[in-house]
């Protein structure tokens, strides 16, 4: 029976957002429940809320952000890593913030633009050239 709700955890937490980051807890309760309760019914909706409210689970930018970033003309920066979503942006790399939308911050880091959640610099979205 542990074996079965340890099962139905980890389905519930795959049945998150790859992104999943600290930032709205009771957003991210509400959502963690509603995910949980699809694999397990009550049960994984409290354990998914729990989950969710601990980790959050970052919505995607809206797209006026998104067009803003896009049409902005800042220089890329150059780290010598892999820029992932989810994964802070190192001290050196200077971000500015998306007016009218304080969540959001954005920088352009090996050609690529990213935005980021401005207090913990973890990157929200990659927009890559098609």
């Amino acid at each position: 029976m542990r074996m079965r709700i340890m099962l139905a955890l980890v389905a519930a937490a795959a049945a998150m957002p790859a992104m999943a980051l600290a930032q709205d807890i009771e957003g991210g309760a509400r959502r963690g429940a509603a995910a949980g309760s699809q694999v397990l019914g009550p049960v994984g909706a409290a354990v998914g809320g729990v989950i969710g409210g601990a980790i959050g689970v970052i919505e995607p930018p809206p797209p006026p952000v998104i067009t803003y970033v896009e049409r902005e003309d800042i220089p890329s920066v150059t780290v010598d890593r892999d820029v992932v979503v989810g994964e802070p942006l190192p001290e050196t790399v200077v971000i500015h913030r998306v007016p009218h939308h304080e969540r959001y911050a954005y920088a352009v880091v090996n050609h690529e633009r990213v935005i980021v959640e401005p207090q913990t610099r973890k990157v929200i979205k990659i927009i890559r050239e098609d």
